[in-house]
Formats: C-alpha cells, structure tokens, sequence
C-alpha cells in the first residue's frame, strides 16, 4: 500500500442482485485503511430501500423490507457517505456489482457519479490464485482470518473482513498500485463505468 494513502473497504447488501430491474441498497458498510492498519474510523448505515427485498436476497443476508422501512432513504445520507469516502482509494470485492448500485442511487439523488480510484481484490485474487475459489469466505479461510461469526452477510461485517484479507494480500504480494485498463465484458456495466479509474496491484 501506498504510505499516508486512505483506503476504504466497502460492501453494500441489496435488495436483489440486478439494478436494471430495480433493485435497491438496504446497507452500506465502510472500513478505513491507513499505514497498512484498519483504523476506528467506520461509515456504516441501514437503508429504506423504498420497495419489497427478493426472497433469494433476504436468504443471503437476512434483511426484511420490515426492518428497514423506518431507516434513512439514501437521498438523505448521500452527502455524508461521500464526504467519508472522498479523497480515498475504494477497495471493494467484486467492484462492479456496488458501483453500479451506488452510481445508480447517486444518479437518483441527482448527485455526481463516484470518481475515486478503486481496486477490485476479486480481479487481484483471479489472477495471483489461478484456480483457486476467490469468494470472501474461502479468502477468509486462505489466510486465517476468523469468520465464524459470520452466519449471514452484512455490509459492515464484510466490509471488516475485506478489510483484513486486504492487508494480508498487500503483505503477500509486496504490491504497488499502477493504473491498467479495466475490461468489463458486459456492455452496460462498460458503459456505466467508463469513467471510473480502476487500479490494480503489480504481482
């Protein structure tokens, strides 16, 4: 990692897995990096989502339309998610997936798309661990980090997780960051994210 550099690992849980047909975010969950150690500066917020969660949805992280009904619309925390991520790289497991649903709240909320630069450790993992399983839980696993409390996903749980799988990756790899060219092989998340500066780490 870049010395004085501010990382921040962040996951979302979402009412269903397709923006396209209207899916929303329910949770947030940021963690910050600085000097290689997590620090005790966090951003995490439930959401209402403003319609129904898909059965599948609410199986992998057991979130209830009813137990966030009463929570912020994003419109009414946007501003203050921005100001905890600005200026920081993004590390997110899986980028496309969050972005896509936080550029399109964004856009909703008639606010700027996110700018940061952001690392996407599932491209890091593919292609350091050819072969082997990338998800959370096997990284987890892979690298001694304790996961048994986590019986269901949760954005800010995840994001802790990333966290520390993410220095246990730059610790491996004695990486630097360099920018590259980012191909998202599908059309609409290509164009969605033309704009975003991905980074990877050198192996």
């Amino acid at each position: 990692m870049k010395a004085n550099t501010r990382y921040i690992c962040l996951d979302t849980e979402t009412t269903g897995t397709l923006v396209k047909q209207g899916h929303r975010i329910l949770e947030i969950g940021c963690i910050e990096i600085i000097d290689n150690r997590i620090t005790e500066r966090v951003y995490h917020t439930f959401l209402n989502p403003e319609r129904e969660v898909d059965k599948e949805a609410e199986v992998v992280h057991g979130i209830t339309f009813e137990k966030v009904k009463n929570e912020p619309k994003f419109v009414n925390v946007a501003e203050d998610f921005l100001s905890f991520i600005k200026d920081s790289i993004l590390v997110i497991h899986n980028a496309p997936f969050d972005l896509i649903f936080l550029n399109t709240e964004l856009e909703r909320a008639g606010l700027p798309k996110i700018e940061n630069e952001v690392i996407d450790t599932l491209i890091l993992v593919r292609k350091k661990y050819i072969g082997e399983r990338a998800s959370l839980d096997a990284l987890c696993k892979k690298f001694e980090i304790d996961a048994t409390s986590r019986t269901l996903h949760g954005a800010l749980m995840d994001a802790k997780l990333l966290a520390e799988v993410f220095i246990k990756l730059d610790r491996e790899m004695e990486v630097h960051l360099k920018h590259i060219n980012y191909i998202v092989e599908n059309e609409f998340t290509r164009a969605d994210y033309s704009t975003i500066n991905f980074v990877t780490l050198s192996v």
